[in-house]
């Protein structure tokens, strides 16, 4: 269908129903950008022309210089790709998270709390959507196949914002809150940064248990007591009792965190992950194989670098065929590197990383 034209001109898209109007007027980048002058919070990010590019831009007419790194994110190849690798299962089944369904909960987390206390939601939707966009395949094993190529070794945030993006030529304050996301770097330089570190690790926990939970790794009876009693034992429970600590503090202390016994419960509610999840006999397996596997792909690119086909959204080429090769193996996906694996290498179906479903293996 083409549509249907009105009398003045206008074609709409349906030809019965109401006919929807709004007469509301251009609400322009311009505009948008004097109300966060007036309405965020003192110390929230405000957006400004163009934005701090590496490479200078004109402004956008209609969107904030953070709106727009959002998009180019949501759009991105890079972004796309996370919906086929690993949170926390390999081969995720049908209702498992992926590192894609992970960075849309860390947005809604994140946005939520940013909204609540006056900071800068474009900002902050950004570097949620693309805080994990350095992940390679198989989830945080990736990061321990990398690094003995790397001096210094691999961390996800750095390469997400130094490499797999540096293409999109988004904001610093964008890079930055990527870049510094993970608790064990650096705080990033914006409130809103800060609020997607926090907003990234009640997701994971809360997400992360569920799934676990669905596969039969663990059951509700063995969840701590202590996180139990403060957060509830449903993942709804607990993001509603994380936001709101989190709000709470920023807005009547200014600082970007949580207080008892909020912040002890979260990080026991992690602890308790660590140990039942990410460090069970299944993950460990599925880890094992995943650094057998792209290390021996990194390797096999570096030697055969005529094999990697010309990537301009990889973010860096100009490097050494090694460099080169972590960057191509990096962004692929778990199907596609565990694929290449059998095909190139000849590596036996056998050995790859194994699905966790409902029987726990």
């Amino acid at each position: 269908m083409a549509g249907t034209p009105t009398p003045e001109g206008v074609v709409l898209a349906h030809a019965t129903g109401t006919r929807p109007r709004t007469g509301a007027a251009l609400v322009d980048r311009e505009s948008r950008e004097e109300a966060e002058g007036l309405h965020l919070a003192p110390g929230a990010t405000r957006a400004h022309g163009a934005g701090r590019r590496a490479r200078a831009e004109e402004p956008d007419p209609l969107r904030t210089c953070f709106e727009r790194d959002r998009d180019r994110i949501l759009h991105s190849s890079a972004f796309r790709r996370l919906a086929g690798k690993t949170q926390v299962f390999v081969f995720p089944r049908d209702h498992q998270r992926t590192r894609l369904t992970h960075a849309l909960e860390v947005a809604q987390v994140a946005t939520a709390v940013a909204r609540a206390t006056g900071l800068n939601v474009a900002l902050t939707e950004a570097i949620a959507l693309g805080h994990d966009c350095g992940h390679g395949p198989g989830g945080h094993a990736s990061e321990d196949a990398f690094s003995p190529f790397l001096p210094g070794g691999y961390h996800h945030a750095i390469w997400g914002a130094d490499v797999a993006l540096v293409a999109l030529n988004l904001c610093a304050e964008t890079l930055d809150g990527i870049r510094h996301h993970s608790w064990s770097l650096e705080s990033p330089f914006t409130p809103e940064g800060a609020v997607v570190s926090w907003a990234d690790r009640c997701a994971y926990c809360a997400h992360d248990l569920e799934d676990a939970s669905t596969v039969g790794m663990v059951s509700p009876d063995e969840f701590p007591a202590e996180v139990a009693e403060v957060a509830g034992r449903t993942r709804s429970s607990q993001l509603r009792c994380f936001v709101n600590a989190l709000v709470d503090c920023i807005t009547e202390t200014g600082e970007i965190g949580m207080r008892q016994p909020y912040a002890g419960a979260l990080a026991a509610f992690r602890e308790f992950n660590y140990e039942r999840i990410y460090m069970s006999p299944a993950s460990l397996a599925q880890g094992q194989a995943v650094v057998a596997i792209l290390g021996a792909l990194v390797e096999y690119f570096a030697e055969n670098p005529g094999r990697m086909p010309a990537r301009p959204d990889a973010g860096d080429d100009s490097g050494t065929p090694l460099r080169q090769a972590i960057t191509y193996v990096a962004g692929m996906t778990d199907r596609f590197a565990f694929s290449a694996a059998v095909e190139l290498l000849g590596w036996a179906p056998e050995r790859l990383p194994r699905g966790i479903d409902a029987t726990g293996v």
